[in-house]
C-alpha cells in the first residue's frame, strides 16, 4: 500500500462538480492498494498518517504531528500510484488491488483513521475526481507500507 501525502492549507475532491470532501489544513494523501496488502498495510500507514513529524513547531522545524496540530485528513483512492512504468511508455496497472478488494481496504483504512479522532474526509472510490489543493510549504512524501518490513540500516 502506498500513500502519497501533501501537507495542505486546503484541499477539496468534486466529482461531478459536487464537492465531496473539503479540508482545511491538514494532508491530502492519496492511496494506492496493491495486490497482497493486508490489514497490518492499514494500520502501518494510519500510524504514520497521524504520527510523521511534518508540521512546524515556533522555531519552525518539522517536531509536529497531525495528532499534535489536529489537521485534518483527505483521503482519496488512487489506484495509479501501483503503475510499474519500468517497461514502455504505458504504465501498467496489475499489481494493483482488484477494485473490490481495494474498496474495501480503502474503506478499513477510513474506518482506521477516524479511530485517531482526526476529521476525516474522503474522495468517491472509482470516481472521475477533480482534486484542488494548496500545498504548503510544499512537503510531499511517499510512503510504502511495505517498507515496515525491511531491515533498518
Amino acid at each position: 500500500m502506498k500513500a502519497l501525502i501533501q501537507r495542505v492549507s486546503r484541499a477539496q475532491v468534486s466529482v461531478d462538480d459536487e464537492v465531496i470532501g473539503r479540508i482545511t489544513a491538514g494532508l491530502l494523501v492519496f492511496i494506492g492498494i496493491a495486490r497482497g496488502d493486508e490489514p497490518a498495510d492499514i494500520d502501518y500507514l494510519v500510524n504514520k498518517l497521524v504520527n510523521l513529524r511534518i508540521f512546524a513547531d515556533e522555531q519552525g522545524k518539522f517536531n509536529l504531528s497531525m495528532l499534535d496540530v489536529k489537521g485534518d485528513l483527505l483521503l482519496v483512492s488512487q489506484f495509479t500510484l501501483i503503475a510499474d512504468t519500468r517497461k514502455g511508455r504505458r504504465p501498467s496497472f496489475t499489481d494493483a488491488a482488484p477494485p473490490e478488494q481495494a474498496d474495501r481496504m480503502f474503506n478499513d483504512l477510513v474506518a482506521e483513521a477516524v479511530k485517531t479522532g482526526l476529521r476525516v474526509a474522503t474522495g468517491r472510490f472509482q470516481a472521475h475526481m477533480m482534486v484542488e489543493l494548496v500545498n504548503d510549504g510544499p512537503v510531499t512524501i511517499m510512503l510504502d507500507s511495505r517498507d515496515r518490513l525491511l531491515p533498518r540500516a
